[in-house]
C-alpha cells in the first residue's frame, strides 16, 4: 500500500539538507514501529520518495513524501506514531492511502506556493500592490540564471503563475512552477521584482515559506492545480 504523508518544516530544521532530511525519516519511521516496505536485493532500502526537495534555509506547510508499507491500522495511527518520534520543527499534517494508479510525489510536482516575508531591517519601501501587479502583468521578463558552470537568459512570466502583494502581512505571495521543465526558484522571481524598480537586492532579506506543492490534474495545455494531498483519502 502506498502513503502520501504531508508535514511542515519550521525554526532550526530549515537549516538541514534534504539528505539529511531523508535519513531522518528512515530513523523515526523504524522508531515509529511502522510497517514499511524494503526494496529487494543486495542492499535494501525502505521504499520512499520526496516531492520537490525544499531548499536550504526555507521553511514550508507543505512538504510531501511517499512510503510503501506492508500493513497498517489508519491514517490517523501512522500520524501519531510519528509525531511521536518527531524533534521540534517538524509535524505531520496528513497521512493518505494513494489509489494504484497515483504517480510518485517527485514525478507528480507541477507547481509550488511561497509567502515571501522580510526581516524588519531590510523590509522594502518600494513594495506596493500596483508595484507588484505592474511586474506580474508585463509581456515578458527576461532575467539571468547563474548555475555552477553556466549561465542562461530566458523568460520567466511563463513559468510564473501569480505574483501579488498582501498590503496588510506586508508579505509577496507567488505561486511558480516547480516542474522538471520549470523548477522557478522565488528568490529568482524576486531579484526581477527589484532590479525592475531599480532597488538592491539582498536575498539575506527574504523569509521564504512554502505554503502547498501542487499536482496537475488537467493537461499540459489546460494546467488545474490540485495540491498533492488531494490524490488520496483518509484509511479509517
Amino acid at each position: 500500500m502506498k502513503l502520501r504523508i504531508k508535514f511542515s518544516k519550521h525554526g532550526v530544521l530549515r537549516f538541514i539538507g534534504h539528505l539529511d532530511v531523508m535519513r531522518y525519516f528512515q530513523k523515526a519511521i523504524r522508531r515509529a514501529d511502522i510497517d514499511i516496505a524494503y526494496s529487494t536485493g543486495f542492499s535494501p532500502h525502505q521504499i520512499m520518495s520526496f516531492a520537490a526537495p525544499l531548499g536550504l534555509g526555507l521553511e514550508s506547510n507543505g512538504e510531501y513524501m511517499d512510503i510503501e508499507v506492508d500493513s497498517l491500522t489508519s491514517s490517523k495511527d501512522i500520524i501519531d506514531a510519528l509525531n511521536a518520534q518527531m524533534v521540534e520543527g517538524i509535524k505531520i499534517l496528513e497521512a493518505k492511502l494513494l489509489p494504484d494508479h497515483a504517480g510518485n510525489a517527485m514525478a507528480s510536482v507541477a507547481a509550488t506556493r511561497y509567502t515571501i516575508a522580510f526581516r524588519e531591517e531590510y523590509r522594502p519601501t518600494f513594495l506596493t500592490k500596483s508595484v507588484t501587479e505592474d511586474f506580474f502583468h508585463q509581456p515578458e521578463i527576461i532575467v539571468t540564471k547563474k548555475t555552477k558552470k553556466s549561465e542562461t537568459t530566458f523568460d520567466m512570466k511563463p513559468f510564473l503563475f501569480e505574483c501579488a502583494f498582501d498590503e496588510t502581512k506586508q508579505t509577496v505571495n507567488l505561486l511558480v512552477d516547480a516542474s522538471s521543465a520549470g523548477n522557478l526558484k522565488p528568490s529568482l522571481v524576486m531579484k526581477a521584482l527589484y532590479d525592475k524598480n531599480h532597488a538592491e537586492f539582498d536575498e539575506y532579506a527574504l523569509l521564504i515559506t512554502r505554503e502547498e506543492t501542487y499536482t496537475n490534474v488537467g493537461t499540459p495545455e489546460e494546467v488545474r492545480l490540485e495540491p498533492l494531498g488531494f490524490v488520496g483519502s483518509n484509511y479509517e
